[in-house]
């Protein structure tokens, strides 16, 4: 009678935990997630850097027990679909300013009130701004490219575009996140006349930060169309050329070559480098092949003593420092055996070095004799006149005075 008595409670509380179970299902699946309301997009002046912002939905204000997530899909100034998921009700990013801004928002709801689970909302919020800066229709700078040079200054530089009014004065601006409004290129690069880049010489930029970007300009046609670039100093580094290359040879005659690193802010550690490996093969021509290694110094295997090897290296950072780099400059190449540059080359440019020589002195020599010549002619011209005139009035008076004996 017991058994049965505990049985028929464990079933009615299974009846109970199965009842509540369908009554929270039921409210979970008749619960209405509403996105976000009024969606806006705020550009502070930073050239490219939006502030998104919007408001949860009226509907769920009175759910506190229920934390709400914002799905947040955007493009961005590479045109790459990004998603944020945040509990706040703004988010910065940036934009090309000069395309389409398309911001969508969904809504997501978890907790007690949906069991747990995580539902989003099924419509959503959009915005599409079009670009508000208009100027002269396909008439831009071209090639912009900024390069951090050993990490010690950057320039950057752009192309002037062949449609270009003449007149045309171009303005460089940036900003990052420790500015609080934008600035102008401290110290413009000119090519004759005209603004062709900038030069951030002394100037402190951030790494591992978007720096903003907009070349704009001005002519008597009207503002021209601006260009909008946003990097980050880390991925724009040039490494300086390595100076000093060693090469020496052991007892079972492998070569080794060592080289330093470039004197800069580049840290060792990051830096990859290439070899240049030139050598001379049984026809006496030379064949090369490239090398990478993240060591400063290589070792090759066994080569003839008569055969020429000659090598060069150059250095990027690596891709475990940085998502992008330039090559640095090839160092100066050296060769085993040495090679001995022949002396008869130079003789021909020595000869014609001094027969230039002669034949300016000559030349000199011969004008200042014109010269001479000329003056002193001139001179004897201007001495003759008066003499010429009292023989002349002399002459006449001795011949009127015969007459008049």
């Amino acid at each position: 009678m017991l058994m049965a008595c505990k049985s028929g409670v464990t079933h009615q509380a299974a009846l109970m935990l199965l009842l509540l179970s369908w009554r929270d299902s039921m409210l979970c699946n008749g619960l209405t997630v509403d996105p976000p309301e009024d969606l806006l997009i705020v550009d502070p002046g930073h050239l490219g850097r939006l502030e998104i912002r919007w408001r949860p939905p009226a509907s769920l204000a009175n759910l506190t027990e229920c934390p709400k997530l914002y799905h947040l899909e955007y493009f961005n100034a590479d045109s790459r679909n990004q998603v944020i998921r945040t509990s706040r009700i703004s988010y910065s990013a940036n934009f090309d300013l000069m395309k389409d801004v398309r911001v969508r928002l969904y809504t997501l709801l978890s907790g007690p009130c949906t069991n747990d689970t995580v539902i989003k909302s099924k419509r959503y919020t959009e915005v599409v701004q079009k670009p508000l800066i208009t100027g002269i229709v396909a008439v831009a700078v071209q090639d912009f490219i900024c390069v951090y040079h050993n990490m010690e200054y950057m320039e950057c530089k752009w192309g002037r575009n062949p449609k270009m009014p003449a007149d045309s004065q171009l303005k460089l601006y940036f900003w990052h996140k420790e500015l609080q409004q934008a600035q102008e290129c401290p110290k413009y690069i000119f090519s004759g006349e005209v603004r062709s880049g900038c030069n951030f010489t002394g100037k402190s930029l951030p790494d591992f930060t978007d720096i903003n970007f907009c070349v704009n300009g001005s002519s008597r046609e009207g503002p021209l169309k601006p260009t909008f670039i946003s990097l980050q100093t880390q991925n724009q580094v040039k490494p300086g050329p390595t100076d000093n290359l060693y090469l020496q040879t052991g007892s079972d005659r492998q070569l080794e070559i060592l080289w330093d690193n470039s004197a800069g802010g580049v840290p060792g550690e990051c830096l990859e480098w290439e070899v240049e490996h030139s050598q001379e093969g049984p026809d006496k021509k030379m064949t090369s092949e490239h090398i990478l290694t993240m060591e400063t110094r290589l070792r090759l295997p066994s080569i003839h003593e008569n055969q020429i090897n000659c090598f060069r290296v150059r250095s990027k950072v690596h891709k475990y420092c940085a998502a992008t780099s330039f090559w640095s400059d090839w160092s100066y190449p050296v060769c085993h055996p040495v090679v001995r540059m022949k002396e008869v080359a130079p003789e021909p440019e020595s000869d014609m070095a001094y027969l230039y020589i002669a034949v300016s002195v000559i030349a000199i020599l011969m004008l200042s004799l014109c010269v001479w010549a000329v003056f002193k002619v001139r001179s004897s011209k201007q001495e003759k006149k008066p003499y010429s005139l009292l023989n002349t009035l002399f002459s006449r008076s001795s011949i009127l005075t015969v007459v008049d004996a």
